[in-house]
């Protein structure tokens, strides 16, 4: 008889010492961590399947957030958007590449990038902006309407 993938895991605990020297076990299958990923996969093989432009998810989160701020700097972009330097620099070049977003140099500080939607950009986020809500939507299906609340005010407690 083949044991469900969560028994299996739970039997397998590595042991360890804790801070005051007792015996902890730990458990992949009991770890938060274990969990967002798989949560977290869900979410962006859901996105890539009903995304229609070839966006991926850090990409979107940038168009988004950039039509609310902008004109923006790029770092203020990645703070907004919770990427650090190197990956926000990597999402704004391809958006770049792609003629979604426009990028100049700071009148007061010319070691800063302010960027905008280009109308290309502004025309793509108008476009997918439903998409992304049944993005959400889908992702969130198995829960009911009190536990997506709560799980999103958890979520936001632990960010």
């Amino acid at each position: 008889m083949d044991v469900p993938f969560k028994d299996k895991v739970a039997r397998k605990r590595a042991t360890a010492r804790d801070a005051d020297g007792q015996q902890a076990q730990y458990a992949l299958g009991e770890q938060i961590g274990f969990y967002l990923r798989q949560a977290n996969q869900r979410h962006v093989a859901i996105f890539a399947s009903l995304m229609a432009e070839k966006l991926t998810t850090t990409q979107w989160a940038a168009l988004v957030r950039l039509k609310d701020l902008q004109p923006c700097s790029q770092g203020n972009l990645g703070r907004e958007t919770a990427m650090d330097m190197a990956t926000i620099k990597g999402v704004v070049d391809r958006l770049v590449k792609r003629g979604l977003v426009h990028t100049a140099p700071d009148a007061t500080d010319a070691r800063r990038l302010v960027l905008t939607l280009t109308p290309d950009g502004e025309a793509m986020v108008d476009r997918n902006l439903a998409v992304a809500l049944q993005i959400s939507q889908e992702t969130l299906s198995t829960l009911t309407l009190a536990e997506r609340m709560m799980l999103m005010e958890l979520l936001q407690k632990i960010c």
